[in-house]
């Protein structure tokens, strides 16, 4: 189990155990694993349950985004297996662009699938069971599937290579597995599962989200305090009551909630900039000054916190160490609205300085 090195975001809710168990595996073997994506991140895990909360839209639009940041996405059964929780597929032979070749898939559906569980392995090289699996899927499509219809199906139905032994098809908005005896929904509806039960703080995360999703940030704030209560090691849900007491108005609050944060979790470079903004509009400059300083430390490629430093560095009479921000600014960013007002900066530094001399 080795993850030297690696900062793991978690994005939903795992299946299998509560994160804060996860993490400390992670950690064993030399890594960060975390709530979200933060900047950093060098491995996304998508969990299996955000099939169950979100649409296909909205997944597509998070993967998107999480290929943008991050390293390499990774499935919740692939982060298990290098755990050493699951057993090890068969040995995979076979190139991704073969299995596209060879199936009939396209890539769009292939990667979400893999990075869904929808195949013995979550990425190349593939098996010949996952050749017969993608074949499957790819006919489930032509009958008007989507990829999140069937991995959303697919999982109540056990092992995904027990699959390979039965004849897949639509009914409406379902999907029907067919072997030489019955014909059921591929949802388990003839197996007896187990309730599942969720962890308290991945209950409360998830409608912690819904509330801040829908703009109710004070009981998105509370919800979020519900999840920093119920796991002690987590540093992303008061990252995230801080960011809804912020958006409610309570400074101080969010100064707190950050301070949590950053207790929990000292490399977490998104919470040293949201408190640096926090301590800024309280009036603490120096301290603000600190913590933006701290996080350019943790990311030197951190634009918007380079930006902020210079503007801060400005308002408070520091004239050289603003023009050294904002120029270093311009190198990462040169043509959009912040690179504009870098520039003014610069050049205003300048008419001040001129103005001193005479």
């Amino acid at each position: 189990m080795e993850f030297s090195g690696a900062s793991i975001g978690v994005v939903g809710a795992l299946k299998a155990f509560p994160l804060r168990t996860a993490a400390r595996r992670v950690t064993q073997g030399g890594g960060r694993l975390h709530r979200g994506l933060p900047r950093g991140t060098s491995i996304g895990v998508f969990c299996r349950s955000l099939l169950y909360r979100l649409d296909r839209a909205t997944i597509e639009d998070r993967v998107d985004r999480a290929r943008a940041s991050v390293t390499r996405l990774q499935s919740e059964g692939g982060l298990m297996r290098q755990m050493g929780l699951l057993n090890q597929a068969a040995p995979g032979v076979m190139a991704r662009q073969a299995l596209l070749d060879q199936s009939g898939l396209t890539p769009h559906s292939l990667d979400l699938l893999a990075l869904f569980d929808a195949f013995e392995h979550d990425a190349e090289p593939f098996s010949f069971r996952d050749l017969i699996l993608a074949r499957k899927y790819a006919g489930l499509e032509k009958s008007g599937a989507s990829w999140h219809d069937i991995a959303r199906s697919l999982h109540g139905a056990g092992p995904v290579g027990s699959l390979t032994a039965l004849t897949l098809q639509t009914s409406g908005d379902r999907i029907i597995a067919q072997d030489p005896y019955s014909r059921a929904e591929l949802d388990g509806q003839r197996l007896l599962p187990l309730e599942d039960r969720p962890d308290a703080a991945e209950d409360y995360y998830v409608h912690a989200e819904t509330a801040e999703e829908a703009g109710l940030f004070v009981e998105a704030a509370v919800l979020y305090g519900h999840c920093a209560a119920v796991d002690a090691s987590d540093a992303t849900a008061p990252f995230n009551q801080g960011n809804c007491l912020r958006e409610a108005g309570d400074l101080q609050g969010a100064q707190i909630a950050y301070a949590t944060s950053l207790k929990r979790d000292p490399a977490f470079v998104e919470s040293w900039f949201n408190c640096g903004d926090v301590l800024r509009r309280l009036g603490r400059r120096a301290a603000a000054r600190a913590h933006l300083q701290r996080a350019i430390a943790l990311d030197p490629l951190y634009a918007d916190a380079i930006y902020n430093l210079a503007a801060l560095d400005y308002d408070m009479g520091h004239y050289d160490p603003a023009v050294t921000g904002w120029r270093r600014y311009l190198e990462l960013d040169d043509s959009s609205d912040w690179a504009r007002r870098a520039r003014a900066g610069v050049t205003l530094v300048g008419q001040i300085t001129r103005s001193q001399a005479r």
